[in-house]
């Protein structure tokens, strides 16, 4: 996936309520943008950190960009935008890097399902039936390790979408947790037990469950991101 018109670059300021953050480009001009990330962005964020935007000619638009890539306070870059994890997951499934998920026939995307009223992210359909597929977002990293974590704030959602997942397995449809690490430098992700040891638990009683737990990592420069590599999953006790 390429950016398209490229990015722009500038510094952080701060990033408050969410979904507003105060950049200052190169050219010294001060924006507030968006920033499309729910979590906490735990270890991500830093103030003077380098920054890349998308800039926004539509007039209806209350922000004039959206903030698009970091550089995390340990040099590696991450992608902020969490909206663009399906879309990259999908690139990458139609290409064929998702090697465990090839063969499928057709595929839908945000398909009701569920027992608490759920939509899941993909349904891949092959000859002997369907794959239900969850994608999360991963950007938290620490520093002197490779290894990267989820969720970065407690996630109930998250923990209910393993509940769904773990039904279907149970009912003997495949059911597919796949965690997309936009995060640079890492080779493998765990759950951060340290962070929700509810979604930790669910994750390890889903995969007992017969789900299963996939994790790819991205190429990520200024110019585009690519799902590039498979990465390791390391559940824990």
């Amino acid at each position: 996936m390429r950016f398209d018109p490229p990015l722009e670059e500038g510094r952080l300021i701060r990033r408050y309520k969410r979904f507003l953050a105060d950049i200052e480009t190169t050219d010294g001009q001060l924006l507030t943008i968006h920033c499309p990330n729910t979590g906490s962005m735990l270890n991500c964020q830093v103030e003077g950190g380098q920054v890349w935007f998308s800039r926004s000619n539509d007039p209806k638009r209350k922000l004039p960009g959206t903030w698009e890539i970091g550089e995390t306070p340990h040099g590696r870059l991450f992608c902020v935008n969490t909206g663009r994890a399906n879309a990259l997951i999908e690139e990458a499934l139609l290409a064929g890097v998702i090697t465990e998920l090839n063969g499928f026939t057709a595929f839908k995307r945000e398909v009701a399902y569920g027992q608490e009223n759920s939509r899941i992210d993909f349904r891949l359909d092959y000859p002997d039936g369907p794959a239900y597929v969850e994608v999360k977002s991963v950007t938290l990293g620490f520093d002197g390790t490779t290894v990267a974590a989820f969720p970065d704030a407690v996630t109930q959602r998250g923990a209910k979408h393993l509940r769904e997942l773990a039904h279907l397995a149970r009912s003997g449809v495949r059911a597919v947790q796949l965690y997309c690490v936009n995060l640079t430098g890492i080779d493998a992700v765990r759950p951060a037990e340290e962070i929700d040891s509810a979604y930790a638990q669910a994750l390890r009683e889903a995969v007992a469950c017969g789900v299963q737990v996939l994790a790819y990592g991205v190429r990520l420069t200024h110019e585009e991101v690519v799902v590039d590599r498979r990465l390791e999953v390391l559940l824990g006790s």
